[in-house]
Formats: C-alpha cells, sequence, structure tokens
C-alpha cells in the first residue's frame, strides 16, 4: 500500500462508520476515488455530519499516518489486510458485517486456514482452564487454528495451548494492534505475534474500550467455523460472541458444567438453545468434518489421480464480464460502466454467472470472479 492509499484509507475510516464506508466504497471503488468524488458524490450515502468531516479532515489524520507507518516499520511480519484483498478469509467475508481493514502481526497465512473459536470466563474454575487447554491443544493438533479474543481466562489458556500445535492461534484484539490488554498478556502477545496471529480492526493506539470488544467478538465469530465456549456467565461476551457465531450460520458447541455453577450458566442456556454439547474431543471434532478450508471450498476441486479433467468451456472463461471484472472486486455500478451493459440485463447475467460458480457475490453489492483450481 503505498503512503497516499493508506491516508486515503485512514481518512474515510476515521471519518465515517463502517456502513458509511462500505457504501462509498461500492459506489466508487478505492478511498481514493470515493474522497475525489466530493459531496456530489457522495449522495445520500452520509449523514451531514459525516459528509462534513470528511470533507474537512480530522486534525489528527498526519499523527495517525506516521504513528500507523511507524508500527507497520516496526516489525517484518506486520500488514494490512484489506477486503478487496485475494487472501481475505472467505467464511469472515461472508458474514454480514465484515471489517473494510484489518492490522496484522504476525503469520498471516493463518488466515486461510480452518479456524475454531474458542472462548469463555475471564475468571474461571480450574477445571474449565484445564479444559480449555485440553480442547483448544486437540484442535491445534488436529490442524485447527484456534482463534480466541487474548483476555484472561479462557482465551489466555486457549492460545497457550494452540500456540506450538500444528494449528497455531489467532489473537483478536479489541484495541489498536500496538496496545497489550490486558497488561498481564503483554508476553503472550510477543509469542502470538511470533508463533501466530494477532488481528485487530482498531487504528494504531487506540487503547482498551468497553465498546469495542462486543465489536472484535464478530471477528472471532467470523474467522472460524464453529464456536465453543467452555464456561460463561449468563451475561457475557463469550455468549455474544457464540451468538454472532450462530447468526452467521457457524456451529456452537459449549461444555456442560455443575448445575450452581455461575460460569456453567451460560453455557447451559446454550444448550438449551441448541448448541452442540461436548464432553471430549471427539464430539467437536465429529461435527467438523475432514474438508479443505472455507476458502478451498469455494473453488472447484482437483480431478482425482486418473481421472479426465473436464476442461472449462472457453464461451464461459471468455464472458464479456468475466473479462471486465478481471482480477478486481467491483461494484454494480463499476461494472456497468466497463461493461456498457443496462443494469436490468446485468443483474440477470451476474445471476447466471453466480450459479455457475464462476463469480462470488461479496458484502457490500460488491463481485469477484472466483478461482479456479
Amino acid at each position: 500500500m503505498s503512503p497516499d492509499d493508506l491516508r486515503d484509507w485512514l481518512r474515510l475510516l476515521s471519518c465515517v462508520s463502517r456502513g458509511a464506508a462500505r457504501r462509498l466504497l461500492a459506489r466508487h471503488g478505492g478511498p481514493g476515488a470515493a474522497l475525489a468524488a466530493g459531496q456530489a458524490g457522495w449522495g445520500q450515502a452520509l449523514s451531514a455530519e459525516e459528509a462534513e468531516r470528511l470533507r474537512s479532515a480530522p486534525t489528527e489524520l498526519d499523527r495517525l499516518v506516521r504513528r500507523t507507518q511507524a508500527w507497520l516499520a516496526g516489525g517484518e511480519r506486520r500488514s494490512i489486510l484489506l477486503l478487496s484483498d485475494t487472501d481475505y478469509p472467505f467464511a469472515l467475508l461472508n458474514t454480514a458485517d465484515p471489517p473494510l481493514m484489518l492490522y496484522l502481526d504476525g503469520r498471516r497465512e493463518l488466515l486461510g486456514q480452518r479456524c475454531v473459536a474458542v472462548v469463555g470466563s475471564r475468571r474461571p474454575s480450574p477445571q474449565g482452564d484445564e479444559n480449555a487447554r485440553h480442547f483448544a491443544a486437540g484442535l491445534g493438533e488436529a490442524g485447527f487454528c484456534v482463534v480466541s479474543g487474548l483476555a484472561q481466562g479462557i482465551d489466555g489458556a486457549a492460545h497457550e495451548a494452540a500456540l506450538h500445535t500444528p494449528g497455531g492461534t489467532i489473537a483478536v484484539l479489541g484495541t489498536g494492534p500496538d496496545q497489550v490488554y490486558p497488561l498481564g498478556h503483554a508476553e503472550l502477545s510477543r509469542h502470538i505475534a511470533r508463533r501466530g496471529l494477532l488481528v485487530s480492526e482498531y487504528f494504531v493506539g487506540t487503547p482498551p474500550m468497553a465498546p469495542n470488544f462486543p465489536q472484535r467478538n464478530r471477528i472471532i465469530a467470523g474467522l472460524s467455523e464453529g464456536c465453543l465456549v467452555v464456561e460463561a456467565a449468563l451475561k457475557s461476551g463469550s455468549l455474544i460472541t457464540a451468538r454472532q457465531a450462530s447468526e452467521a450460520g457457524r456451529e456452537v458447541f459449549a461444555i456442560p458444567g455443575p448445575i450452581h455453577a455461575p460460569q456453567s450458566k451460560g453455557c447451559h442456556h446454550l444448550l438449551k438453545q441448541g448448541a452442540c454439547l461436548v464432553q471430549e474431543l471427539d464430539d467437536l471434532l465429529a461435527e467438523l468434518p475432514a474438508r479443505g478450508s472455507p476458502r478451498e471450498a469455494a473453488i472447484d476441486p482437483e480431478p482425482e489421480a486418473g481421472a479426465e479433467a473436464t476442461p472449462e468451456p472457453a464461451p464461459q472463461d471468455d464472458h464479456p464480464l468475466l473479462r471486465a471484472i478481471g482480477r478486481d472486486t467491483v461494484s454494480l455500478e463499476q461494472l456497468s460502466q466497463r461493461s456498457g451493459w443496462p443494469q436490468d440485463e446485468l443483474n440477470a447475467t451476474l445471476l447466471d454467472l453466480e450459479l455457475e460458480g464462476l463469480i462470488a457475490r461479496l458484502p457490500g453489492a460488491l463481485f469477484q470472479r472466483r478461482r479456479r483450481a
């Protein structure tokens, strides 16, 4: 990302809500084009307050840009992931509110693995801590990347247990990527940056703020194909994560506990709501059948050894709309401009191409050509 692109992204995301930014990007294709469009091009996509902030630019923008550049330069494996990047996690992309930009520190390739969230109480019982470590280690040895939120208690135990397994671990932060919360996990955070992956949606320098943690939880849920709740009170962030996982179509798992223990009440509530009861690792693995990563599931499989490969029909490869999309992520308006097709005909043809598995419809009314095996 060039310095100008970084500045445009930071200006856009610091001035408007995620929903408004997504609308502008769908209409104009990128932050630079969105900023250049001005009030006339923004139309009804922004509120009056957002339009004014975007027009004048925040006074702290220069400082934020310098701080972000310094953070990126501070580690070889630090990077920024955009919604339009080809390695954006397929599972997260197919949620209601995927982050537009993520800060990464560590092994970026872990985003392409199958992931399972392991979450729970910040004050677990000794048995709960042991359960978190047992299941996280088992998932990691089975090749699943364990995702959690770096919080005290169950989160930290899950990260520690999965860190040295083949699956590894991802910690999703509720702070900026340069901040550690809680401070007691500073050493764990450094280990995860070296052997796993730290992920944050928040600007460099963002301190811990209560509203950010429930928002962080949607990323934990979105990255994962299942969410295991080890211990949780009835009113807890873990139940928020479980609800977000369920809303995203992910499987929810819960470990039962003593009927009078406060840390068990949340799990029992989930079980009443239809969560899968887990007593041993095989209960969990049985619900996560062996298959490729979520991203690979969207790609045509390679033919079996000895089987004849069926070539793709040339007319589909040469379809004018596929050529118009190219390797970009495009909006309907952009595609209409590129192809010159009227929107009613464009919509009908896009639906045909989607049903044939040649394009993917992404959140924010965007389209992308599917890669072929």
